[in-house]
């Protein structure tokens, strides 16, 4: 039940969960927070490979597992076992959806690839997640990081040509995590309204070309292949980090008046009609002299007082928070970024918040990161029965 005493939008959901590490394990804590029963299969020799991904560690437990599965209960299961795997397939039999994340063919062998579910369960939605696809890349290993070299995320993050860098956490797993949420939510729909089930594929490399967005799109519609721009942006100016007094500051102007806004802001109002800064167009041509202009201005002020006097006229700016920082301010905002849940020895444990706000039906935060295997027998009873 949610805090406003309304049924959660999927309560009565029942998701098997053969998913391991971070997309799939991603998705299902998103659909558990709104209400569904997620029984998470895991391996009873170590589990999902995330319980061994420390430091750091909390209460005794990875803090890489606990990030993504709350509301969740585990069944230790080997599939090589003939009656684990019986009940494996008893639980997707059982399954509203079924979310999977192995190598293309591994889970047919056991009776639990799409065609042999289906056979049983013709309504169930089967979330398949690879790294290149079932098709000719499906032997290929679907690591985040390799993801984003080969996908182009590299290739446009970096300081300067030739020096590419990877995002600071594995951000393709979890936008696959949330298109696959996305897609098993209309499957849903879809049932509800014709009885069918349907399988989806959803897999790195398309959805990291997707996620690229505007600098996919400059390479398909322009031909224009981007490179590293630093913390610049190809299309909009000025929009990157400058040095303040303090610290790095960043200023994110998207258009003209806020362009005015940010002159005015800090004493040199004539830049605004400056012949080379009077549309973005113009500033994008002239980056290198507006960024020269604006940094020795920046520079006489710290970060927190450029933010402070900057953001009340409308100029979007701030400074280069850490995590802690970024947390700080979410606090401050009332965006109550942190869920608070007992740990298995009963001290708190602080999670990150889900972040969609529903007004009738919140998320819930009722179950703390299973311990491996710690439903094993409530769900083997309840197979067997």
């Amino acid at each position: 039940m949610s805090g406003s005493g309304a049924p959660l939008p999927l309560s009565g959901l029942l998701v098997a969960d053969f998913g391991r590490v971070l997309a799939a394990p991603y998705a299902t804590m998103l659909l558990a927070d709104l209400g569904a029963d997620v029984i998470k299969v895991e391996h009873p020799a170590g589990g999902d490979d995330t319980r061994a991904w420390g430091p750091p560690h909390a209460h005794g437990e990875a803090t890489y597992f606990l990030s993504v599965n709350r509301n969740k209960r585990s069944v230790a299961l080997d599939l090589r076992d003939a009656a684990d795997r019986r009940r494996a397939v008893e639980l997707a039999r059982r399954a509203d959806v079924l979310f999977e994340n192995f190598r293309p063919g591994t889970l047919r062998k056991y009776g639990l690839g799409y065609e042999e579910v289906r056979a049983g369960n013709p309504g169930v939605v089967y979330c398949s997640i690879t790294g290149f696809g079932s098709g000719p890349g499906a032997a290929l290993p679907g690591y985040d990081l390799l993801i984003q070299a080969v996908g182009g995320l590299m290739s446009v993050t970096g300081s300067a040509p030739g020096e590419p860098v990877k995002a600071g956490v594995a951000l393709v797993d979890v936008l696959t995590g949330l298109h696959a949420a996305v897609g098993v939510l209309a499957a849903l729909r879809h049932r509800d309204a014709t009885g069918e089930g349907q399988l989806i594929e959803v897999d790195l490399l398309t959805t990291l070309l997707s996620s690229l967005v505007n600098q996919s799109a400059g390479y398909t519609l322009a031909g224009r292949v981007p490179g590293i721009m630093g913390n610049r942006h190809p299309s909009i100016a000025p929009y990157e980090v400058y040095r303040a007094k303090d610290q790095p500051l960043v200023i994110a102007v998207g258009n003209d008046r806020q362009f005015a806004a940010l002159c005015a802001g800090v004493g040199a109002p004539d830049l605004a009609v400056d012949a080379r800064f009077l549309t973005n167009a113009d500033r994008v041509a002239h980056v290198d002299e507006l960024a020269w202009e604006l940094g020795e201005l920046l520079a006489a002020r710290t970060a927190a007082e450029w933010f402070e006097h900057l953001t009340p006229l409308g100029v979007p700016c701030g400074p280069v928070n850490d995590i802690g920082q970024a947390f700080a301010l979410a606090d401050r905002l009332g965006l109550a970024p942190r869920a608070t849940l007992d740990g298995a020895d009963g001290s708190a444990l602080d999670l990150v918040a889900n972040p969609i706000s529903l007004s009738r039906t919140p998320p819930r935060y009722d179950r703390r990161p299973p311990r491996l295997g710690e439903h094993t027998g409530e769900i083997a009873d309840w197979l067997d029965s």
